[in-house]
């Protein structure tokens, strides 16, 4: 899947309500069903031009929202970070065998998953 696929598929998760019932529907069909521009036109009673246009202006509207919010990339920055203080945690974990800090290090670990 190319770059811009991927980037559409997930902005269209993140932000996807924020659409119009018809951009959501289109760009569904486009970035996750791999659909075409004419299969979409079939099943909508409207020209590939119309999805096309209709695609682009949601488009438009995702890479503005996420560029206004940076929700999206913050997203991925904490599941990140969650991942990485996991790895660390397990470091230290198998260098100090105390059954004393078990419950502390599945605790942390529980956290961690939720963020992740």
């Amino acid at each position: 899947m190319e770059k811009q696929t991927v980037e559409m598929a997930l902005l269209l998760d993140f932000f996807g309500e924020l659409l119009t019932e018809k951009q959501r529907y289109y760009m569904e069909l486009y970035y996750n069903e791999d659909f075409s521009l004419a299969e979409i036109a079939d099943l909508g009673a409207i020209t590939p031009q119309g999805v096309r246009d209709a695609i682009l202006r949601g488009e438009t509207t995702l890479r503005e929202i996420e560029e206004k919010t940076g929700l999206m990339a913050r997203s991925h920055q904490i599941a990140d970070t969650a991942s990485r203080i996991a790895e660390t945690l397990k470091e230290i974990e198998a260098r100090t065998q105390t059954a004393d800090l078990a419950p502390l290090f599945e605790a942390i670990y529980r956290d961690l998953d939720t963020l992740g």
